[in-house]
């Protein structure tokens, strides 16, 4: 099986704007995506949440540190899951199921070195 990484890009300011509520339901739709992943053929090797890009710091040439993230977007990466599925399509299905209220999600297969 290969392993793929679903990332999850949304606006950071309507998560800093989002009330309780909202919150509480993204982080059971982030349950609920979690144990459905196993009944879609593949398996969580795992994910996290990441803290906002306005706590970045970024390296650029091996030696230049600059406050922020490394590109400014209006979707930001702000979390990932790793997983491994027999295919390309099983892990896009698995995409489409992960949570992004605020944003989309990109997948992508992790590189293997022979």
């Amino acid at each position: 099986m290969a392993q793929y990484v679903i990332l999850i890009y949304e606006d950071e300011a309507a998560y800093a704007n989002a009330s309780p509520e909202v919150l509480g339901e993204v982080m059971k739709a982030h349950d609920d995506f979690t144990a459905q992943v196993p009944q879609h053929g593949a398996k969580l090797l795992g994910g996290e949440a990441l803290e906002p890009t306005g706590t970045a710091t970024s390296v650029r040439s091996g030696s230049e540190v600059t406050d922020g993230p490394f590109v400014e977007t209006k979707k930001a990466l702000g979390g990932y899951y790793l997983i491994e599925a027999p295919d390309l399509d099983t892990a896009l299905r698995i995409g489409r199921l992960c949570p992004a209220r605020f944003g989309g999600v990109e997948v992508r297969p992790v590189m293997t070195f022979d």
